[in-house]
C-alpha cells in the first residue's frame, strides 16, 4: 500500500463492493475474496474494516482468514508460485522441484522474494494428478515439470 490517497481509494472500493451486495448476511468470503483482490492480502486494518461494515466481530473474520488457505495475512509477491504436494505430485519429484524453486529465489517455502517479484509455497493437491508434478503460477498450471524446467519457467517472469 502506497500512500494514504491510494490507501483511501482501496478502502473506498472495497466499502462501495460492500454497499452494492443485496444482502451482508452470509457475505464475509466474498468480501474477504474482494478485500484480498483489492489490497492483495488482509492486513489487520482490512479486517477490522471487514467486520465493522458487516456487523461482525473481528474474531470470526479473523477466524475465517486464518482457517482459509487462499486468504493471507502477510503481502505477497507479484507471482505466486505453488507447488502441489499431494501423493501423485510428491511421489513424481515435486519436493526436488521446490527445492530447485528455493535455490533459484534464494527463499523458502513460505517466504517472498525481498523486490516482491515471487512467493513461493506448496499446496496438497491442484486436482491435476494427471499432469503430476503439477505448479501454479498465479493462474498457469504447469504440468509434467521437472527440475530442469524451472529456470525456464522463472524466465517467463522476470
Amino acid at each position: 500500500m502506497c500512500c494514504n490517497l491510494e490507501k483511501n481509494q482501496m478502502f473506498q472500493e472495497l466499502e462501495d463492493f460492500i454497499n452494492a451486495l443485496p444482502t451482508k448476511e452470509g457475505a464475509l468470503i466474498e468480501v474477504l475474496h474482494r478485500a484480498q483482490g483489492i489490497f492483495g492480502y488482509l492486513p489487520k486494518e482490512v479486517q477490522e474494516f471487514v467486520a465493522e461494515k458487516l456487523n461482525l466481530p473481528i474474531a470470526k473474520v479473523y477466524g475465517v482468514v486464518t482457517f482459509y488457505s487462499f486468504f493471507t495475512t502477510e503481502p505477497r509477491g507479484k507471482n505466486v508460485i505453488n507447488i502441489c504436494m499431494g501423493t501423485a505430485c510428491f511421489v513424481r519429484g515435486s519436493g526436488d522441484i521446490l527445492k530447485e524453486f528455493e535455490k533459484e529465489l534464494g527463499i523458502k517455502n513460505g517466504e517472498t522474494s525481498s523486490d516482491m517479484q515471487f512467493t513461493l509455497g506448496s499446496l496438497r493437491c491442484v486436482g491435476a494428478c494427471g499432469l503430476a508434478p503439477v505448479l501454479t503460477i498465479n493462474d498457469k498450471v504447469y504440468g509434467h515439470v521437472t527440475t530442469a524446467d524451472v529456470k525456464t519457467i522463472l524466465s517467463e517472469y522476470k
